[in-house]
């Protein structure tokens, strides 16, 4: 279901592009890791682990239109599953953020990629009680929503026609986060291949 969701977005996004007043539009896929403030070790108080670590993959899309200004959608999730060993269970943190985005040009093949916005994470917990869910839908986790800020960026540069390479940083402040993670605070460094549909 999320993958035809996903195609559903981007089948979206070309016919946006080709019959709007869009200048163009950008698909990107990359890797990196999120990093958190404080101990890597649980908090046995709280039975809370830190929020860092592990793979995370990384897909978005944007449509710029007007004045290098426009709106993006990423989500990050953690690519393996994550292990509280205070509560016995595994996690996967899910980051969707919904994005306003100034991508100025810094010369013929290099620009920035400045977003800010807001979205929501969804932990997901593994290994508890099997449901009916779990059975029939597939379901078989509990999920715990949070509302997320961000801000980042990213140097984009094009390396061969319209494909770009994007090292990129982004900060989340989750809200609440303290029920399921030792902080509210995450960083998430990485980089991104992409391409751009219309000039670039």
């Amino acid at each position: 279901m999320r993958k035809l969701t996903f195609l559903a977005a981007v089948f979206s996004l070309f016919f946006f592009v080709h019959h709007a007043s869009a200048q163009q539009a950008d698909v990107a896929l990359g890797f990196g890791t999120v990093m958190a403030p404080g101990a890597a070790s649980c908090d046995n108080l709280n039975l809370t682990c830190a929020e860092k670590g592990g793979l995370y993959p990384t897909v978005g899309f944007d449509v710029i239109l007007h004045r290098r200004i426009g709106f993006a959608y990423d989500v990050t999730w953690r690519g393996s599953q994550g292990y509280n060993p205070l509560l016995g269970q595994n996690y996967r943190p899910i980051i969707n953020d919904f994005n306003l985005v100034f991508q100025p040009r810094l010369g013929k093949k290099v620009g920035l990629d400045l977003v800010g916005g807001v979205g929501f994470q969804d932990t997901r917990y593994y290994g508890y009680q099997p449901t009916y869910s779990c059975y029939a839908l597939g379901a078989c986790f509990n999920s715990s929503f949070h509302f997320v800020t961000d801000l980042g960026g990213g140097l984009r540069y094009y390396f061969w026609h319209h494909a770009f390479i994007r090292p990129e940083v982004r900060y989340y402040f989750i809200n609440n986060n303290t029920t399921d993670f030792t902080g509210n605070h995450i960083v998430r460094v990485g980089a991104s291949i992409g391409y751009t549909i219309g000039p670039e």
